[in-house]
């Protein structure tokens, strides 16, 4: 599968997932997030960026319930519970945050 952003092609897995991790950039999260019918705000934003950042730490994408706790560390108990990140991202904030991130589908989602 593939996904068409100023022109240019990007190859995703049959979830949607990025292929070559490295293309990632932020036009293509936005086209991304459109296509589930979401606008990314700034407090997407936070956790988009907060995911890439965790990866390139850890190399791995957190299951949603070590984003929550990891999110609640550097943004505060208001951001990291699920309320709040289930809001933002209503088809898993694990999932579909790493999605919109250009990262792997985090390991324990189905």
């Amino acid at each position: 599968m593939s996904l068409e952003v100023n022109g240019k092609t990007y190859e995703t897995d049959e979830e949607g997932y990025l292929e070559n991790l490295s293309e990632w950039n932020l036009d293509l999260a936005d086209a991304m997030a459109k296509e589930d019918g979401c606008d990314l705000t700034e407090n997407h934003w936070e956790v988009v960026n907060f995911l890439r950042e965790y990866y390139d730490e850890y190399q791995i994408a957190p299951a949603v319930r070590v984003l929550t706790k990891a999110v609640g560390k550097r943004l505060g108990k208001d951001k990291g519970n699920s309320k709040y990140l289930y809001e933002l991202f209503p088809y898993g904030p694990a999932k579909q945050a790493c999605k919109y991130a250009g990262l792997p589908k985090p390991t324990g989602c189905v």
